[in-house]
């Protein structure tokens, strides 16, 4: 299916907040950039919409391909629609979490030079619009728990 209009359409992408518990600490995973914006900066997992895929299937096969784990259960968070959240054009994103299994180990791939586990009290600085994301979810984690 194709359409073609007289005005710009904004990006669709789907991000992953993934989380674990160890030792009563909370962490986060995050991925190194490998590739501008933000070349070698600490992100969410995450990535643009194909045409032919709905968000979860977004979110899970991003998530594969960054960090190599799969199964993981994706409950959708918010959408973030702030202006200038990308530089590179107007970027609309969907935020999924999900809680992760201690079977799974992650490894870069893709768009990701690194992976690793933060404590949630020492984060990195982050790209995009990633720390402001973080803490909104936090805040509805700790409604959930």
């Amino acid at each position: 299916m194709s359409y073609t209009y007289p005005y710009p359409r904004p990006a669709v992408t789907a991000d992953a907040l993934i989380y674990r518990k160890d030792h009563d600490k909370l962490e986060i995973l995050l991925i190194q950039r490998a590739f501008p914006p933000f070349k070698d900066c600490w992100a969410l997992p995450g990535g643009f919409l194909d045409m032919e895929e709905t968000l979860e299937e977004c979110i899970a096969r991003e998530v594969q391909e960054e960090t190599g784990l799969s199964g993981l259960e994706f409950v959708q968070l918010e959408a973030f629609s702030a202006l200038n959240r990308d530089p590179r054009h107007r970027t609309i994103t969907v935020v999924f979490l999900a809680q992760a299994n201690c079977d799974g180990i992650p490894q870069a791939g893709s768009d990701a030079s690194h992976v690793q586990w933060f404590a949630v009290g020492n984060l990195p600085a982050l790209a995009f619009d990633h720390e402001s994301v973080i803490e909104k979810a936090l805040t509805k984690l700790a409604l959930l728990s």
